[in-house]
């Protein structure tokens, strides 16, 4: 398949405590409907959407994990292979917002360093907020994550959110593409060099005196399929 023709698929889970307005996020953003009445999520709920970023299509697939304790054992089994997270809390919910580093470990124990997003949603109840802008900035500039006020209700950095994650995350990949590029580059010299002095040559000499030259692929070009050569030696 030519490389114009692949298709970049991000599995992007959303955490934090529950009520906080994970579930409507996600549907908000897939749907583009917002559902007022609370449904606690039992376990792991998953909806996708295909997007354009900088003309390259982006297959986004939201992972939407309980934020009950007892549902851990469950929700921490679905972090693993995650490529992007956003940290989830309610400006009318102080525990939510306390809670969000431990969130964040959680995820990073099962996935390390990946594109994160931290998000203050309900920002629409101003009469209820309990939650300071001051500190919201200050435990997004702590954490050093990019950090959004949203409103799921209003569809209010909704779309910016996943986007920013997206755009991240296809940054990150090409990243690593050119590094391991790089490393092919510098090492494509030895491709292919005959060894005629290891202390692991098969054989130091044939029977009518002749030199055994054995050969000894990169091994870093060679590593997902057998080398076809064998012990294989030219006389």
């Amino acid at each position: 398949m030519l490389e114009e023709d692949m298709e970049v698929a991000i599995k992007v889970v959303v955490v934090g405590n529950g009520a906080v307005g994970k579930s409507s996020m996600i549907q908000r953003y897939c749907k583009g409907v917002f559902t007022k009445d609370y449904k606690k999520t039992i376990g792991v709920d998953f909806l996708e959407r295909q997007i354009f970023v900088n003309d390259e299509e982006v297959r986004l697939m939201l992972w939407d994990t309980a934020g009950q304790e007892e549902f851990d054992a469950i929700t921490k089994a679905y972090y693993r292979g995650a490529q992007a997270c956003v940290l989830v809390f309610s400006t009318t919910d102080r525990e939510s917002f306390q809670a969000i580093d431990s969130w964040r470990e959680k995820v990073e124990a099962e996935v390390g360093d990946i594109p994160t997003v931290l998000v203050q949603n309900k920002i629409d109840l101003l009469e209820e907020t309990v939650v300071k802008n001051e500190e919201a900035e200050a435990l997004a500039k702590r954490l050093k994550l990019r950090f959004y006020r949203a409103s799921v209700k209003e569809d209010l950095n909704v779309t910016e959110v996943f986007k920013y994650l997206a755009e991240k995350y296809l940054l990150r990949l090409k990243q690593q593409t050119a590094e391991e590029t790089e490393v092919v580059h510098s090492t494509s010299n030895k491709i292919g060099v005959f060894n005629t002095t290891s202390s692991n040559v098969c054989n130091q000499s044939s029977s009518n005196g002749r030199e055994v030259i054995t050969l000894r692929p990169n091994k870093q070009r060679t590593k997902k399929t057998k080398n076809p050569f064998g012990s294989c030696s030219l006389l």
